[in-house]
């Protein structure tokens, strides 16, 4: 395995980390499957485990933690994340500073442990004041409940706002930004986040970069009963086109060529980015964190990169 610095911080994560979002309290109920493969995970390098209280309304978390207890807590990397309803009372969701430093303890107390390497807010809150949201990210912080704080599928505007405002009043500020990013949804990290994260030493780790699943290749004969883009419509329209799931095929013979998976080649690609730290992937089998964890330190070389371009955007 090999580890990045997350952004300008001198945490280091994992470049392959492990999620538990549509997989663990869903997919995967099973505590034993869980700590299987939270287990896998960890004895080959992934030291970066990602949460959010939304994910299966806190079961997630409780699995994924009671598997994480097994090993020494220095060693690994905890993130969670605060935002969507957890309830249906008005101030149980959002950024408001209540929410906030009521959600946190949630996470820790499902999760087991005394604090967070990173708390993210898990969108970004248009009803509440930047200062706001940036202070109570800050108290958490000194309090001692984590370590670092970030953003998730945030504007590059309010990105910047959060950083320049923690700066200026001698404030924790975001340290990392989670988006989606993979082959096929590419342009709102390269065109708008990145440019600016980069800059300002915001490390990225990314969701879904393998295209919940289009980019193994296990779509290529068509739609596999209980796959996850066959059972979710909106993510279907997304990915599942002829155009994308055609790509992935004309992607094989690179992978073949390197001696990897399609999977290892498409983390590989995510990670040639340098403003991005980590990249998140989910698991329901052993089998697939072993398979996902081997493209840490896979290099693409100019060439390569030139003949996916070709592929993924054809003159």
């Amino acid at each position: 395995m090999d580890y990045r610095n997350l952004g300008r911080s001198g945490l280091k994560v994992s470049e392959v980390s492990l999620g538990g979002w549509v997989t663990f309290g869903q997919s995967v109920n099973d505590e034993s499957m869980v700590r299987e493969i939270v287990t896998a995970a960890y004895d080959q390098g992934v030291n970066f485990f990602d949460q959010a209280d939304i994910y299966a309304k806190g079961r997630s978390e409780e699995l994924m933690g009671a598997a994480l207890r097994e090993f020494p807590r220095h060693t690994l990397v905890v993130s969670s994340k605060v935002y969507w309803p957890m309830s249906d009372h008005v101030n149980d969701q959002g950024l408001s500073r209540k929410h906030i430093l009521e959600s946190v303890n949630g996470s820790l107390k499902r999760l087991g442990t005394d604090y967070l390497d990173i708390y993210f807010a898990h969108r970004y809150d248009e009803n509440v004041p930047m200062d706001e949201i940036v202070m109570a990210f800050d108290q958490v912080i000194r309090d001692g409940k984590a370590l670092y704080w970030g953003t998730s599928m945030w504007p590059a505007a309010r990105i910047a706002e959060a950083v320049e405002f923690a700066k200026a009043h001698g404030l924790h500020g975001p340290v990392t930004e989670q988006p989606e990013y993979s082959m096929i949804n590419r342009d709102r990290v390269e065109k708008d986040i990145l440019p600016y994260t980069e800059k300002a030493g915001v490390g990225l780790v990314v969701w879904s970069p393998l295209a919940m699943g289009l980019l193994t290749g296990k779509y290529d004969a068509g739609k596999p009963e209980g796959a996850r883009l066959s059972e979710n419509e909106s993510w279907g329209k997304n990915f599942l086109t002829e155009e994308n799931i055609q790509k992935v095929r004309d992607l094989k013979p690179i992978a073949d060529e390197l001696g990897i998976t399609r999977a290892q080649l498409a983390l590989a690609w995510a990670l040639r980015q340098k403003g991005v730290s980590s990249v998140i992937t989910g698991a329901t089998r052993v089998e697939q964190i072993t398979d996902t964890v081997k493209a840490a330190g896979v290099k693409l070389d100019a060439d390569v990169q030139r003949r996916i371009e070709e592929i993924l955007r054809p003159v």
